[in-house]
């Protein structure tokens, strides 16, 4: 791999960026307040490898379990400040680095200028030692920007106008392509910025890890990319295995054995990894029933297929989706691109998508 050409910053115990190996990170699939099982989960994924494990906060009991999580916890810790960034102030002293979303700042307190709340997030990171991310995604873009490297761009400018170095970018996408383009616009302008690769929603193994490996190994190839997430469907107890698939991308980088081209067969199936948002324990298994249900659909043209966790992401990554599915804690959102359909038990939601499938084959 070449040798990165951005400045490094440190997270936790460890730096990303300069001349430092590439980070592998991965998150938690647990409920945040179960505190056992999330402090269980860090551990283990820093044993297999995790530079920095992520945790997902979303409200103030959560974040007042990191009191106890960082005591008992190995791992540098991240957080997603997703739609509250009012969170901040009380995540900040017990993790080492933030992520916050510029599409999900303007969903609280709408009337505050988005400069404001990223003042008030660098004051944070500068008080509680903590490095900070913006993360771009393609499935929740800032209002005031449709196009993902400007909304980067836009952001990093206005930290270095604050004089904050301590951060780095992120802009990811389900797209592979998109991630490759994206990314290297964003390195061009702003070749000192370290940037966390990874594609959203790649889903499951193993399509998820060729959606992964042929985003990121060509990027990493071009000595873009200071830490990477490969972000799979899997059970909380199977996580480690994003760790393995980002080691045999950064070893097939290592021996050249680039993967610059997937293409997806029939049907793509575009799906979150899991984690605490999950809002009902079957979304995994939903995932996997609708790979098998719809394994030999599609045709000439490729069949995109979402499937959502939670309400976060779930209605804005469907809208991009021939059909989404996003959960909610006892029904299953049923869409047709940006169309709802309607809400459908567990049980009932794989027959009425097969059904509305048909209907629009039918209707084509």
């Amino acid at each position: 791999m070449k040798n990165q050409k951005t400045r490094q910053i440190q997270i936790g115990t460890l730096s990303i960026g300069g001349r430092q190996p590439v980070m592998l990170q991965s998150m938690a699939a647990t409920k945040t307040t179960d505190i056992a099982a999330t402090v269980e989960t860090c551990n283990r994924l820093a044993a297999a490898g995790a530079g920095l494990v992520r945790v997902a906060v979303d409200t103030v009991k959560d974040a007042e379990t990191l009191v106890t999580i960082r005591k008992q916890c190995q791992a540098n810790l991240s957080v997603d400040l997703q739609e509250n960034y009012r969170l901040a102030e009380l995540i900040a002293p017990h993790v080492d680095k933030i992520r916050y979303n510029p599409g999900h700042l303007h969903h609280a307190e709408p009337d505050i200028p988005w400069q404001k709340k990223v003042e008030r997030l660098v004051e944070i990171a500068l008080t509680h030692d903590c490095a900070l991310r913006i993360g771009v995604n393609g499935g929740s873009l800032d209002p005031q920007s449709d196009d993902a490297v400007d909304s980067a761009l836009t952001h990093a400018a206005f930290m270095d106008s604050l004089g904050f170095e301590r951060f780095c970018v992120s802009i990811k996408a389900s797209d592979p392509a998109t991630v490759v383009s994206a990314n290297r616009r964003f390195a061009a302008q702003r070749p000192d910025v370290p940037l966390h690769l990874g594609v959203t929603e790649a889903g499951m193994p193993p399509e998820g890890i060729l959606k992964s490996r042929a985003a990121l190994e060509p990027l990493l190839a071009d000595g873009i990319g200071a830490t990477i997430r490969v972000s799979l469907t899997v059970p909380n107890e199977r996580k480690q295995e994003e760790i393995e698939a980002g080691r045999t991308i950064l070893q097939n980088v290592a021996t050249g054995q680039i993967l610059s081209h997937w293409q997806p067969g029939g049907v793509n199936i575009v799906s979150c990894p899991s984690c605490a948002r999950v809002e009902n324990d079957r979304f995994v298994a939903l995932a996997e029933r609708v790979r098998e249900a719809t394994r030999s659909l599609g045709g000439d043209k490729t069949l995109t297929i979402a499937v959502m966790g939670c309400r976060v992401n779930g209605p804005g990554e469907t809208d991009h989706a021939d059909f989404g599915l996003w959960c909610g804690p006892n029904a299953v959102n049923l869409k047709r691109g940006t169309t709802v359909l309607g809400a459908f038990s567990y049980d009932d939601v794989i027959e009425r998508l097969l059904r509305a499938i048909s209907e629009a084959k039918t209707s084509s």
